[in-house]
């Protein structure tokens, strides 16, 4: 499956996601991971909980045979924004080592809370995966 950039001309490019991305499959959906282990304890500190987060997002997605590189769209949910865009450089490292050069459409949205009292963020996805009859 390739997924296509979608980049309206004259448009600055954005940094670290796309403004929108096409593809034709099967449509495989992430609901919002936090950033706990299989054991249910959370990572420690923004950062660690981004990473375990986008972790988790992928092995959802691996379970349809998805990886990085079929992930289209990304919402993250996060309790701190100011939080969120203090870790740039930080996050930065964090993505590539867990998402390499995929830079899905994307939205972060500043929310009072989450369900778990102790989740920073919480991040849902949506996959394309290339059709079986292709």
């Amino acid at each position: 499956m390739t997924l296509t950039v979608l980049q309206p001309p004259g448009w600055p490019r954005p940094r670290g996601y796309a403004n929108g991305m096409v593809g034709e499959g099967r449509l495989v959906f992430a609901a919002g991971q936090i950033g706990w282990d299989a054991e249910g304890r959370f990572a420690e500190g923004f950062v660690p909980q981004c990473a375990q987060a986008l972790r988790n997002v992928l092995a959802v997605l691996a379970e349809a045979g998805a990886g990085p590189a079929e992930v289209a769209r990304m919402t993250w949910y996060v309790t701190d924004i100011a939080a969120f865009r203090a870790a740039g450089p930080a996050l930065g490292v964090a993505w590539r080592e867990i998402m390499g050069r995929a830079f899905p459409a994307m939205s972060v949205v500043g929310v009072a809370a989450l369900v778990e009292p102790a989740a920073l963020v919480e991040i849902e996805a949506t996959a394309v995966l290339a059709r079986a009859d292709a």
